[in-house]
């Protein structure tokens, strides 16, 4: 099976992958093709290797053909299963064994199946496939997904896949020490907004209306708004600071509080909203 998780252990490679496991774990399977309980482990661990997704490298020694480097560790019975943290042994197994006992070994030095799904879906909303990211979130174990957490993680996938009743009903349920948490306050910005863009007219037709009369705030505001829905976030800020640049009170403040809701929603990160974050400073301090 190819596979970077997965080496074939011999005295060219066996220092290396040792001193591998500074950085990741290694599960060392000493079999023979003698022992028909240690070839036939090789693809249940090749299976589990594949699941633990890098979270640990296999590697598979021939003690047949690796005699020498067999001799070296002293084993004593096959299959022998021995797993290096920091380049020392720190767990292992002697003899026959089901894979549920070498999994059971693992969880006590690994993280578990569903600790690595989560990693594995940050690392998806990271590069914005929040479709995927979604579907790895809500199969995990429902105790993990009734963390504070991940209800944050998958409220955003909503939000981002435009299941916006989903995400409403879900954000309710976040337990209050996460609603000072700034990722929950963008989480309700973007849901607000979208609130307040389900029934305003179209784009083009609010365009219109602001170009024939061209100091509109409440125009201004309403496009402002689709346009943030449609990500189009530079030209809802232009346009909202065009007024607030001018009037922060404008129509009671509330072009304010969509301009800082925008800036909220694109968060801390993004290049336009530290823009427009400065030069709000710039007439407020």
């Amino acid at each position: 099976m190819q596979s970077p998780f997965i080496v074939e252990l011999n005295e060219q490679n066996f220092r290396e992958v040792l001193e591998g496991s500074m950085q990741t774990p290694v599960l060392i399977h000493f079999w023979a093709s003698m022992s028909q309980e240690s070839a036939d482990l090789i693809t249940p661990l090749q299976t589990l290797a594949q699941q633990y997704n890098g979270a640990f490298t296999l590697a598979l020694l021939d003690c047949e053909q690796q005699q020498m480097i067999a001799s070296q560790f002293g084993v004593q019975a096959l299959p022998t299963i021995a797993l290096f943290v920091n380049g020392q042994p720190v767990d292992g197994l002697g003899g026959p064994q089901p894979i549920e006992a070498i999994e059971q070994m693992l969880t006590k030095h690994l993280p578990s199946q569903d600790e690595l799904q989560l990693q594995n879906a940050q690392s998806m909303i990271a590069q914005g496939n929040y479709v995927d990211a979604l579907t790895v979130l809500q199969s995990l174990a429902e105790e993990l997904k009734n963390h504070g957490e991940v209800k944050l993680l998958i409220a955003d996938c909503l939000l981002e896949t435009q299941q916006f009743s989903q995400a409403e009903a879900l954000l309710e349920t976040i337990p209050l020490e996460y609603k000072n948490h700034n990722e929950y306050k963008q989480l309700v910005s973007k849901l607000e907004l979208h609130q307040q863009a389900a029934d305003s007219p179209e784009i083009q037709a609010l365009e219109a209306q602001l170009q024939s009369d061209g100091n509109n705030p409440q125009l201004a505001h309403d496009l402002a708004v689709q346009y943030h829905q449609v990500s189009r976030d530079e030209e809802a800020l232009a346009l909202l600071w065009s007024y607030v640049s001018k009037d922060l009170n404008v129509l009671d403040g509330e072009l304010k509080k969509v301009f800082m809701d925008i800036l909220t929603a694109l968060g801390q990160g993004n290049v336009i909203a530290s823009k427009y974050r400065r030069q709000l400073y710039s007439i407020l301090y």
